[in-house]
């Protein structure tokens, strides 16, 4: 199992954005 952990320091950086691509990317690779 893989744990990816993002963290800012301010609110309004793109978290949400960030989740769904990667989120996105990995159903791509297959996990």
């Amino acid at each position: 199992m893989v744990t990816l952990a993002l963290y800012n320091l301010k609110g309004g950086v793109g978290k949400t954005a960030a989740t769904i691509n990667l989120a996105y990317l990995a159903a791509k690779e297959g996990y």
